[in-house]
């Protein structure tokens, strides 16, 4: 029976254990969108996770949505990245680069020459995206014409290739959150009358393209793939049918035979249960044409729903994402069941070392205090959650 702490294949990596650090925007990065020191200190802090998802980051200039994020598309940003990635691995790790296009949730400011927003939409967006002047509402896009579209391929297939010159050991494609990809999926959003809109083949398409083309760059065991199939955040609505049309899309998928889909199930950091969706038929449906396929799940897992999910076989690997902002040591906590530390909502965008590196490990004492528990299915639980 396997543990959240057993090692696991996921494609062509292997990882120390079933924890995955899930993406987490955080806005530090520098000027030109480049990784920073202070995130080197960061991701280094946490590499005791079985596989890191590194914050989303874009793979164009229009690709950026909000102030002081990462971007994969020059010299500068690979370099820079290649620094965090041998820190990573210097201490055991291993990491994935989360390939970003953010379509139309973005904002005039932070676009090439002020141009609008690209989108499968002309559709303004009711959200919000954090810009120089603080959170602001996003600005209306336009859509992309299907002569255009190559080149947003392109854009992917080139960003995959530059994070393995980074020193990434794969990429993950952000299709989650209510971004480009998402705004393509979902007929909420995709109001388009050409071969990318209408019936679930054509929403799909744009999708399969990116996927195929990152893999035919850089391997399928280098390439995951996240979705958020009834998430609302981003002003992402329901689809009419979100069971199956993300059925048929993963059945589609398998055959690409990627290394990891991470799926956040429910509301992405709300609710779990959403307009009834089926997880485990979802699961099913991928398996069945993949079953080596990893499959990742996100969104509120506890200690023991973890442990439990492992054990149970309903999933291959788990990622906690707010638990790391202030655990960097995540890894010990839950195989010790210790507490955690409690994130400091105020630092969590932008800004400096407070609220980011700071965050302390488990006190050397206190770890000796305690043994390892509940390693497989279990009553344990977290006892602070963040």
């Amino acid at each position: 029976m396997k543990t959240l702490f057993d090692a696991c294949q996921v494609g062509s990596v292997s990882c120390r254990n079933r924890i995955v650090m899930a993406p987490l925007t955080r806005n530090r990065a520098g000027g030109g969108q480049v990784p920073t020191a202070l995130m080197i200190r960061y991701y280094e802090q946490r590499a005791s996770a079985g596989l890191i998802i590194s914050e989303a980051t874009q793979i164009s200039p229009s690709a950026q949505g909000y102030l002081d994020t990462p971007g994969i598309y020059s010299t500068e940003q690979t370099e820079s990245w290649h620094a965090v990635t041998n820190a990573v691995h210097a201490k055991g790790g291993r990491i994935m680069l989360q390939l970003w296009h953010v379509g139309r949730i973005s904002h005039v400011s932070l676009q090439p020459e002020a141009q609008a927003p690209v989108s499968s939409t002309a559709r303004r967006a009711n959200a919000k995206t954090f810009t120089a002047r603080g959170f602001e509402e996003v600005s209306k896009p336009r859509a992309l014409s299907i002569q255009e579209l190559p080149g947003i391929v392109a854009d992917y297939r080139r960003a995959a290739r530059n994070a393995m010159t980074g020193g990434f050991d794969g990429v993950e494609v952000h299709g989650a959150n209510g971004y480009l990809i998402e705004q393509f999926l979902r007929d909420s959003i995709n109001d388009r009358t050409d071969a990318y809109g209408g019936s679930e083949s054509n929403r799909i398409r744009f999708p399969l393209e990116v996927m195929r083309a990152v893999v035919d760059e850089i391997g399928a065991g280098r390439t995951g793939l996240r979705l958020s199939p009834v998430s609302p955040v981003n002003d992402a609505g329901q689809d009419s049918d979100a069971q199956g049309l993300f059925n048929y899309f993963v059945e589609q998928l398998a055959p690409l035979r990627l290394a990891f889909i991470h799926v956040i199930e429910g509301s992405t950091g709300g609710p779990r249960e959403l307009a009834g969706f089926d997880f485990t038929a979802l699961r099913n449906r991928y398996k069945n044409g993949h079953a080596e396929g990893v499959w990742i799940v996100n969104n509120g897992y506890t200690r023991k729903m973890a442990m439990d999910a492992i054990c149970l076989g309903a999933a291959d690997m788990v990622a906690f994402g707010r638990p790391y902002i202030s655990n960097p040591d995540l890894v010990n906590r839950l195989r010790l069941n210790a507490p955690l530390a409690p994130v400091i909502e105020a630092t969590l965008y932008g800004g400096a070392a407070p609220g980011y590196t700071d965050y302390p490990v488990l006190d050397s004492a206190v770890a000796a205090a305690l043994e390892p528990v509940g390693l497989g299915i279990s009553d344990f639980d977290f006892r602070h959650t963040a």
